[in-house]
């Protein structure tokens, strides 16, 4: 397909944008034509976020022009980009967590009499907005307190009822379960009918044939393809995205014997989250919790890992009670966590990588208290090597890394820090089709390796090739366990939902 057709609504034109150490865009040329549904993919780092952003006005050009119907456009803040109907659903959440799902909503457009704003009429907006996608929630709950699913669907929500003819959808799925994906897509489908432009960056294979027109492949900053949906297949798309044909990763560690009890868990309850939940898992084993959203899976991770004061239960480490009431005792227990939610509980993104992967193992790099950067360094370089971490600077300033690559710099530190028990949350959430089977071998080389993993994931196909066993969790209890033998998706599923 032609780059840049005739017809083109939206017209990239030679786009280049360089962060310190990497060149993001490296003049990026195609098109997009009106009232499609236009897919953006491509592996982590290979600037799909970095061109929405430039879209929608976040960042700024260095080289090369935008035009929006034939029209040369130049965005020097979001404003500008919002009064010429261009929006984006960002993939990383962007919210004051202090202030309610309504104040969230209008920020910046609260409706106001006489100097007062009107907290029943912004409720009332607020509601309708929440109902145009079909989601029921108070709209005075502080928006920090909302799980991530819930803050995406308010994300969504302030999108599609901004009025936008071009939106911009950043990996707006990650973080929904099975039935709000299947309603974002409806009404994307339903935006497509009234002739609003969707530009939607997904690393979700399934989702760009079943909803996209056309795809655009970028691959390190640079365009490879622009081509309809139609034309192509899975390992065609995938090998224009990685440059190589593609395999799924099989594990090794489902062959090997395991080893002894490394964590269990006995009765541990949460008050309204959770209740009576029981497991133990053993050296080289992955085990999995599935369950739909709301199940409780991550809360129970949370629990194990001394990030719920109200948890009560018995839990135990190599045969030995464990008093867990703090991170720090989970730590010192040999007990590492990759959480959900990257940037709120998993970086520090005013840091360096090298010094977010050094952060569990401070001491051991110590001299009376001062950190030695030469150490630190040495440290992170071998595990950003390990994960192909992109760029592979170990002084990169850890906010600008992509999502994918942020994800690896979070396993790379409790990789540093040696747990024995590893409990691991939404690992490929926002990574690509090619890391995405890197952090699956890696999973079953750690537990290849003795490793006790506990793994959490909203993917069935992921749980049921990188599980030993399966624990499935319903409303917060324990609904059943299969074995690896015995599970596939169906069963899984009607598990799950309590069929």
């Amino acid at each position: 397909m032609d780059r840049n057709p005739a017809n083109s609504y939206i017209e990239f034109d030679r786009i280049t944008k360089r962060f310190p150490g990497v060149t993001a865009l490296d003049e990026v040329t195609f098109g997009i034509q009106a009232g499609t549904c236009h897919a953006v993919v491509g592996e982590n780092g290979a600037g799909k976020s970095t061109l929405g952003r430039i879209l929608t006005g976040i960042y700024g050009l260095e080289g090369g022009q935008i035009r929006i119907d034939g029209r040369p456009v130049q965005f020097l803040e979001p404003g500008d980009a919002l009064d010429l109907g261009i929006g984006m659903v960002h993939q990383e959440l962007v919210f004051c967590e202090n202030l309610s799902v309504a104040e969230n909503l209008y920020l910046g457009n609260l409706p106001a009499r006489a100097g007062f704003v009107s907290d029943r009429k912004m409720e009332e907006r607020a509601r309708k907005l929440l109902s145009a996608i079909e989601v029921d929630m108070d709209v005075e709950t502080p928006i920090g307190k909302l799980p991530v699913a819930q803050q995406q669907l308010v994300q969504i929500a302030a999108a599609l009822g901004s009025g936008a003819r071009v939106i911009v959808f950043d990996e707006p799925t990650s973080s929904l379960s099975h039935v709000e994906a299947e309603r974002l897509r409806e009404n994307i489908r339903h935006l497509k009918s009234k002739g609003v432009t969707s530009i939607y960056i997904s690393h979700d294979l399934d989702e760009i044939f079943r909803l996209c027109d056309v795809v655009t492949v970028l691959r390190d900053g640079r365009h490879v393809a622009t081509r309809p949906v139609a034309e192509l297949d899975r390992p065609a798309l995938i090998n224009l995205m990685i440059g190589r044909t593609f395999e799924a990763y099989f594990p090794s560690h489902v062959d090997t014997e395991p080893g002894g009890e490394m964590l269990a868990v006995e009765n541990l309850s949460s008050p309204g989250r959770f209740e009576d939940v029981s497991f133990s898992v053993r050296s080289g084993e992955v085990l999995a919790l599935a369950g739909l959203v709301g199940a409780g899976r991550t809360e129970v991770l949370q629990a194990v890992f001394g990030l719920d004061p109200m948890a009560t239960g018995g839990i135990s480490v190599s045969g030995r009670p464990a008093r867990i009431r703090h991170p720090i005792d989970a730590m010192r227990s040999g007990i590492g966590l990759v959480p959900e939610d990257r940037k709120r509980f998993g970086l520090v993104l005013s840091l360096r990588v090298d010094q977010n992967i050094g952060l569990p193992t401070l001491a051991s790099r110590s001299d009376f208290g001062w950190i030695r950067g030469s150490r630190e360094e040495d440290l992170a370089g071998e595990y950003v090597r390990r994960l192909s971490v992109r760029p592979g600077d170990v002084r990169y300033d850890t906010a600008g890394l992509s999502g994918g690559n942020q994800q690896k710099v979070v396993l790379a530190k409790w990789l540093a820090a040696n747990c024995p028990i590893l409990l691991i949350d939404e690992p490929t959430r926002g990574v690509d089709v090619g890391a995405k089977s890197e952090m699956h071998a890696l999973i079953d080389q750690l537990a290849h390796e003795g490793t006790a993993i506990v793994l959490v994931s909203s993917e069935l196909p992921e749980v049921l090739n990188l599980s030993t066993r399966i624990l499935v969790l319903r409303a917060g209890r324990m609904a059943g366990e299969l074995s690896r033998d015995d599970a596939d998706q169906g069963a899984v599923m009607r598990m799950m939902a309590g069929v």
